[in-house]
């Protein structure tokens, strides 16, 4: 079985039902996450007793709004066309990823899935295979420099890749540009506060790692077909990750009907029980088995 085959089996007046999007789902879990950041960045920035305790956790929930940018791409998370837009320029600014050249690289993904000659994700190296790969991957620090060359390159209006296309040269330029100006604005203010060194700067690069952990489950050491049901995998987890997240756990489901908004894959999910072929039971137990099948390639590799 296939996830075509799942699809076609879908009712239309359900298909309709599950792709209607809506304001009032998003905004509410927007204004929940973005009030969890502000609450976090608050109690870091007052130096209340154990404020270093929020660190970590004010950036793991800044640098999930990558989530958020993603659902963006694919327009879902807001029926006012403008929000989606808006939202996810704003979402990508904190992570250093530019929205509108985001929207091609992962649109480019959701086409060629796992296929390891054109699969962006996959080209990029996003998939570590030996140790000393996968403690760079998970640092976050190739991400950083990435992101950060992405943007010096698309503002200088270089050739934006082979996942963009050309036309779309001068507004991934103009884009860039106004992220470069809003993080010099910020390096100037360091010069009369350190308040964004320690709201911003230092717990996004302590919180990437966990971003990092997320990303690997969503197709590690899955199997390199064009059959959804193969080749991404639904992680079991609890509320808060899912919050976090905006459902994407809910991972097969959401390359299956990438239409879907975030707020109906709970109820994808139930009506695909049964279809799934690659789950994972949590986070831990997948970095567990990810961590296991690498040091087996590694001693597989000096016999």
């Amino acid at each position: 079985m296939d996830h075509k085959t799942f699809v076609s089996s879908v009712p239309a007046n359900v298909l309709a039902d599950l792709s209607r999007t809506e304001d009032a789902a998003g905004l509410r879990h927007l204004a929940l996450h973005l009030g969890l950041i502000l609450a976090l960045g608050l109690y870091v920035a007052s130096g209340a007793p154990f404020w270093w305790l929020a660190v970590v956790p004010l950036g793991i929930a800044i640098c999930f709004l990558f989530t958020l940018q993603h659902e963006t791409t694919h327009k879902t998370p807001f029926a006012t066309p403008w929000l989606n837009e808006w939202v996810g320029r704003l979402a990508g600014l904190p992570i250093l990823q530019p929205f509108e050249w985001f929207r091609y690289f992962h649109l480019s993904h959701h086409r060629h899935t796992n296929d390891p000659l054109r699969d962006p994700e996959l080209i990029a190296g996003a998939k570590p295979e030996t140790w000393t790969s996968y403690v760079m991957h998970v640092s976050g620090l190739p991400f950083w420099w990435a992101m950060t060359r992405r943007i010096l390159s698309n503002a200088a209006g270089a050739d934006p890749g082979a996942h963009s296309p050309e036309r779309a040269r001068r507004r991934l330029a103009r884009e860039a540009r106004w992220m470069l100006l809003a993080y010099i604005l910020a390096a100037i203010s360091l010069l009369f506060t350190p308040l964004l060194f320690w709201v911003w700067m230092l717990p996004c690069l302590l919180g990437q790692p966990f971003l990092r952990l997320y990303l690997l489950a969503e197709h590690g050491r899955c199997a390199f077909v064009a059959n959804m049901l193969q080749n991404t995998r639904t992680t079991y987890t609890n509320r808060l990750v899912r919050f976090l997240t905006w459902n994407m756990p809910y991972h097969v489901e959401h390359h299956t009907l990438p239409q879907v908004p975030f707020h109906k894959l709970p109820e994808l999910h139930d009506r695909m029980q049964g279809w799934h072929l690659v789950t994972s039971d949590g986070y831990i137990a997948f970095t567990r088995d990810y961590a296991a099948s690498m040091q087996f390639r590694d001693q597989a590799a000096h016999e």
